[in-house]
């Protein structure tokens, strides 16, 4: 099977209009743009946003807010999710999490505490959130807070 074999088949596409073919074809002349104007020209048109002069809505209207350019965002690791890709082994490392694909790669993870522990368990992570840190602790196991 080769790309142009999928569907929708070839008879079932629409066929692009072909302008400035003759007055035959409806669309000849003038392209279907109408005689003269910023518009009927090749490269024509308005910016988006410009409004024929008046003062445009994006500059009318106040702005509000703030967006910190420092905010670090973590992905988020539920303990059940982690202790259940990591069955049985005694010690999750940073590096494993990012191997199983439970989140991005290089991106700073943040476990929480959905989930029982029940075996003492090493967890390697940026951050952990104090109920989860508390029910790795209560095991048996600890929980290893990152840099960064």
């Amino acid at each position: 099977m080769e790309l142009h074999e999928l569907y929708p088949f070839p008879e079932e596409r629409k066929a692009r209009k072909r302008l400035g073919r003759g007055q035959a074809s409806g669309t000849g002349c003038t392209s279907g743009k109408g005689n003269k104007g910023q518009n009927s020209r090749s490269g024509g048109g308005v910016k988006p946003g410009f409004e024929g002069g008046q003062m445009p809505i994006s500059r009318r209207l106040p702005k509000r807010g703030f967006k910190n350019p420092f905010r670090s965002e973590y992905a988020p690791v539920n303990l059940d999710v982690l202790l259940a890709a990591f069955e049985g082994q005694a010690e999750i490392s940073l590096a494993a999490i990012y191997e199983r694909g439970l989140c991005p790669k290089n991106s700073p993870v943040k476990v929480l505490a959905r989930g029982e522990v029940s075996a003492p368990v090493t967890v390697e992570a940026h951050r952990f959130s104090g109920a989860a840190k508390e029910k790795i602790e209560k095991a048996g196991g600890s929980a290893k807070a990152l840099e960064g």
